[in-house]
């Protein structure tokens, strides 16, 4: 990896950005998707300053009490102050408190990127800052960086088409998973996502107004978008013919500048792609991820151990596969988009 790691700074040159650091993990087996999301998470900037900041007003908590918020802050820490500009780490220990806490991931089997992303998530969510309420015996989790950074709310509205009285209903999300269809877009995938669906025979809905049951709409908008829009394309699909799962290599463009229109608030919220999780592989049940990432301007390819360069015209090789049976196997699977503050273009 040393010369991998040369070659890196060669093609940056002077252009190496200032404190940055460009490291490959290890891989134990099986852990490229762990790899992946963290490489994607490591860019998402100000999701990683919060890490570290933890980190260092935490220190004796981190030596003292291990879970996963305490080893990922560990392993951030570690790759930021390396003297080092390009390497390898292994992240032994945070693969091991994986391992240790969810039987899920132990297994030397090929593993979701993206259940593990939620699951890390929600882990971060768990293991964070606790505050306790004025009675004291209760703790109540604070609003934690993982909420500020991913978290939007989608609203439900239900629309009765006897009175015409719409009923809504607010959820959390921290990713969208979108239903993809062959040469299609991301920006048609989230059409889809919040087209009108008619409830009608079977699936009537109790209107509340009414007091029975009624024909009625129903539609999905974000109502608040999130400051880092995570989009998991649904690739695997379960096939009721076959009894079992199918990866759809579909080709679904994703645009390096997003514009959400389907929002309630904030209308045309825009992003900026910062970093894909690519699933490689023609199955659900084998293969391998990488991950594309974007910094200081430049677009760098992480394969486990290592990292290289890559023209931006290269990220539309990862949109899929026009034609059913292709020897293009790397399909965008996870994206993350970052938003731009108003006015601003990157």
């Amino acid at each position: 990896m040393g010369a991998a790691g040369s070659k890196l700074e060669k093609a940056l040159g002077d252009q190496f950005p200032e404190g940055e650091r460009y490291f490959g993990l290890e891989n134990f087996g099986n852990t490229c998707y762990c790899n992946s999301v963290l490489q994607a998470l490591y860019f998402c900037v100000p999701f990683r300053e919060q890490l570290l900041e933890y980190y260092a007003n935490n220190k004796n908590l981190v030596d003292t009490e291990e879970n996963l918020l305490t080893c990922l802050a560990d392993l951030f820490t570690q790759i930021s102050s390396q003297k080092k500009k390009t390497g390898v780490i292994a992240p032994k220990h945070f693969v091991q408190r994986l391992k240790k806490q969810n039987e899920i991931f132990r297994s030397y089997m090929h593993q979701d990127a993206h259940e593990f992303l939620n699951y890390l998530l929600n882990e971060l969510i768990a293991n964070g800052p606790k505050t306790a309420l004025a009675n004291g015996d209760q703790k109540e989790p604070l609003v934690t960086w993982v909420h500020k950074n991913f978290q939007g709310i989608l609203t439900n509205e239900t629309r009765c088409l006897r009175c015409e009285t719409v009923t809504a209903r607010d959820e959390t999300f921290f990713d969208l998973s979108l239903d993809i269809e062959q040469n299609s877009s991301i920006t048609s995938c989230l059409k889809n996502f919040s087209s009108t669906e008619t409830l009608n025979a079977e699936d009537k809905f109790f209107c509340d107004k009414c007091c029975s049951l009624q024909e009625a709409q129903k539609r999905m908008k974000i109502k608040k978008p999130p400051h880092i829009l995570v989009i998991h394309l649904k690739r695997f699909k379960y096939i009721e013919q076959l009894g079992r799962y199918k990866k759809l290599s579909y080709r679904v463009v994703f645009p390096l500048e997003l514009k959400l229109s389907n929002t309630v608030e904030d209308a045309d919220a825009e992003y900026s792609l910062f970093a894909v999780v690519v699933h490689v592989g023609s199955g659900p049940n084998h293969g391998h991820y990488v991950s594309l990432v974007k910094s200081h301007n430049h677009w760098l390819f992480f394969d486990d151990e290592n990292v290289e360069m890559i023209d931006e015209s290269a990220v539309q090789t990862f949109f899929g596969s026009a034609q059913e049976y292709s020897s293009n196997t790397d399909h965008g699977y996870i994206l993350f988009y970052e938003r731009l503050a108003a006015g601003s273009k990157s």
